[in-house]
């Protein structure tokens, strides 16, 4: 098995007691450096990521999804021996052997991201919502097309820490996927997306993709693309 330590998981976290735990736990089999970002929760988020062996970092308000990530971002890029970073999801979604692909290709092919995609196969297990949402955001952002991108909204990121140096996302809320591709690109980062697997339960789901969000995703888009 390959030695993981020089890859950094970061975690947002936000009100994750129910799940966190195993999804740490499950994580550090493969990946034992784990940094968890408690964006302001009100519950044992962080008391249950601490437990699974995560350091932990906390926000004492909650600023949004992408504000939890820079600061994950920040923390892991300046650890001692990190090489690479991955954007991880706390609500048990994503898993440690797609990362393990994606981290291989980091290593072997000149790549400074690999993104993660749902859209490479069957995709009749996305919900029909996020289907459609995560479609028109690709659809109406040029840069995702000039990238040949098919899920820039897929929380599943692999970098080299040379590639998380030069990311300074200023979007607080999920328009910072969006962002994150703009960063990318404008940079002129050697991309690639790799297929994974969502798991999509129900808790995942209770706290998933709203139709007023998804539109709020499309039209906070459209603004940074004009801005």
């Amino acid at each position: 098995m390959t030695d993981q330590r020089d890859v950094w998981l970061v975690v947002p976290m936000y009100n994750e007691t129910q799940v966190v735990r195993d999804v740490i736990l499950r994580a550090r089999r493969t990946f034992p450096n784990v940094v968890c970002v408690d964006d302001g929760s009100q519950d044992s988020s962080a008391a249950e990521a601490a437990a699974a062996g995560a350091v932990v970092v906390r926000h004492p308000i909650n600023l949004g999804q992408g504000a939890a990530l820079q600061t994950g971002i920040e923390y892991a890029r300046n650890r001692p021996g990190a090489r690479y970073l991955v954007t991880f999801d706390a609500d048990g979604q994503h898993n440690a052997d797609d990362v393990s692909r994606m981290i291989a290709r980091l290593r072997t092919e000149p790549l400074d991201v690999v993104l993660g995609t749902r859209f490479q196969g069957n995709t009749g297990h996305i919900p029909l919502l996020k289907r459609l949402v995560l479609r028109t955001v690709v659809m109406v952002s040029p840069r995702a097309h000039r990238l040949k991108l098919s899920d820039s909204h897929n929380g599943l990121r692999a970098m080299t820490v040379e590639a998380a140096r030069r990311i300074n996302l200023q979007s607080n809320g999920m328009a910072h996927a969006d962002e994150f591709v703009d960063i990318v690109d404008r940079a002129r980062m050697r991309v690639a997306e790799e297929p994974v697997t969502i798991n999509y339960t129900d808790y995942s789901m209770s706290k998933g993709q709203s139709l007023l969000n998804g539109v709020n995703i499309v039209v906070d888009s459209a603004v940074r693309r004009r801005s």
